[in-house]
């Protein structure tokens, strides 16, 4: 039994614990990842007739086997709408202290987390003493620590220079260690959540928290703001976040074992040099620490902020352009699975692995083992059987 397979046998017992209906949900769709109840696409070689079926994944944005493809299409996308300016990489991490308002208020505080985050990095840009322009910020949600514990942060991916409307307006500092001073940020972010959080008291569910006694305990410490020039440039970030961007929690990668009763993984233990470290926990452990960061139904945790948000992006992107004298850019088409594969690694997933000469063509796709199959017409080129 490889990898995959044993961690499906691991989420299927989520059934048996006490989770809500969605959470049951998506580990019952992580448990048939890649399986016959799932379905499968039936190819045939052109030449020798030989056949193959490529088990259909389950496309679940928490899954630790999808994804792989939609996370090379983001940076992609991403690099087309870098600049030629430098790029910071900024963290702004929630006190733990409201670990447990978050946990109930998912939506919510996730909402605000990231709204507080993009707006204090936007409040700092348009100040002229640093900048006087808006920057353009990519933030992705993160809500695990290394060990699988909760830890609800944002990553952000910030431009050194930013647009005043007219012409592109360069940092103002000279050092270029630091795009904004880190303390003046922990201050201001601090206060534009606890704001937003007495703004939405209201819609909060509390059960036994009181809510003033917590805002009392992280008015009184400093919050947690991590800021510096990326090491290998914003590609370097872009890489680090594009591991996570269609993944959660934890990477099959770092899975080392999977036991009749327990899960062992590596992590790095930051508060001991970083070093690689292994953890072993219970099934049930793993999947009740798994949980925690299983997203909200429908919740976005990409985001895009100042001169890159949504609405307008492309046009705005043109005016940058032209202040800048640089060519318009073409936007990078989607390619295909084949297509990808053919780019990336030289190599194509239609070449008939058995004869080597043909191509595997679909001849039938059986979307889960109840239905029947959808037929394609197909004529094999020589008189060898199907295998």
């Amino acid at each position: 039994m490889n990898k995959q397979e044993s961690l499906q046998g691991v989420f299927s017992k989520a059934q048996r614990m006490v989770f809500n209906s969605y959470s049951k949900s998506v580990f019952g769709q992580l448990s048939t990842c890649r399986t016959l109840s799932n379905g499968y696409h039936l190819s045939q070689c052109s030449d020798c007739g030989h056949q193959q079926m490529q088990f259909h994944g389950c496309g679940n944005r928490h899954c630790l086997f999808c994804g792989h493809f939609g996370r090379e299409q983001w940076v992609g996308q991403r690099r087309a709408e870098l600049l030629p300016t430098t790029y910071y990489h900024v963290v702004f991490t929630l006190p733990h202290e409201l670990n447990g308002l978050v946990m109930g208020n998912r939506t919510l505080l996730y909402n605000l987390l990231l709204e507080s985050s993009s707006q204090t990095l936007i409040q700092f840009g348009k100040d002229p003493k640093y900048l006087g322009a808006e920057i353009g910020i990519t933030s992705v949600l993160h809500t695990w620590g290394q060990n699988l514990s909760f830890h609800p942060h944002v990553h952000c991916i910030v431009s050194g220079g930013g647009f005043d409307g007219n012409q592109w307006q360069n940092s103002k500092r000279v050092s270029g260690k630091f795009l904004f001073p880190v303390g003046a940020m922990k201050i201001v972010f601090k206060g534009i959540l606890m704001k937003g959080l007495r703004k939405l008291r209201p819609k909060l569910r509390l059960d036994k928290l009181n809510f003033e006694d917590l805002l009392s305990q992280i008015g009184q410490k400093a919050w947690n703001v991590y800021a510096k020039r990326p090491f290998g440039g914003a590609m370097g970030v872009l890489e680090y976040l594009g591991r996570y961007t269609h993944r959660i929690a934890i990477s099959s990668s770092r899975i080392t074992e999977v036991g009749q009763t327990t899960v062992s993984f590596n992590y790095k233990d930051y508060a001991d040099g970083s070093k690689v470290k292994q953890m072993t926990l219970s099934h049930e452990e793993f999947l009740r620490r798994f949980e925690q960061h299983i997203l909200p139904r429908y919740f976005v945790k990409i985001r895009h902020y100042g001169y890159l948000r949504n609405r307008g992006k492309q046009e705005r992107l043109k005016q940058i352009l032209a202040s800048l004298q640089l060519s318009e850019r073409k936007p990078i088409p989607k390619l295909t699975v084949e297509q990808f594969m053919q780019e990336k690694y030289g190599t194509g997933l239609g070449k008939c692995p058995c004869c080597g000469e043909g191509r595997m063509v679909s001849i039938a796709v059986i979307y889960s083992f109840r239905c029947e199959p959808i037929q394609a017409s197909f004529q094999v080129r020589n008189k060898a059987s199907p295998v």
